[in-house]
């Protein structure tokens, strides 16, 4: 009789335990939740779009097909500046998806700012692909 009822302890303080782990993991914000959607200023390219509009490099697929729009990406501006990750909204295939990422991540911005403070960022780029 004891015994099982310390089994029974046992089990309910293991899933006590196990539930309260899992409630409170729940609440660290998510890798994207860290970044803001707006602030104060916002994170602007260093040289401006017509700097990145000069790294991209058509892709031949792309020539090739004739393809020719815009690609929306994410980029997750970090408090130094930096491209930590960039994610496409809407894309184009065919290589220029490729070379939005390539190219975002290899750029530099101004960072953001909220309340004087530099901070972590997501803001939007749309880049166009248009054959000459």
């Amino acid at each position: 009789m004891k015994l099982k009822r310390l089994l029974t302890y046992a089990y309910t303080l293991a899933l006590i335990v196990l539930l309260s782990s899992l409630a409170f993991s729940q609440n660290t914000p998510s890798e994207e939740e860290q970044y803001l959607a707006f602030a104060t200023q916002m994170p602007e390219l260093s040289g401006g779009m017509s700097e990145l509009s000069k790294k991209i490099k058509y892709p031949a697929i792309a020539k090739q097909t004739n393809l020719e729009g815009k690609v929306y990406a994410m980029a997750y501006v970090d408090e130094k500046g930096n491209v930590d990750k960039v994610k496409i909204i809407k894309g184009l295939g065919a290589g220029c998806d490729e070379e939005v990422v390539r190219v975002l991540q290899s750029s530099k911005f101004k960072p953001g700012q909220h309340d004087g403070k530099p901070v972590k960022v997501k803001t939007t780029v749309s880049v166009v692909f248009k054959l000459k």
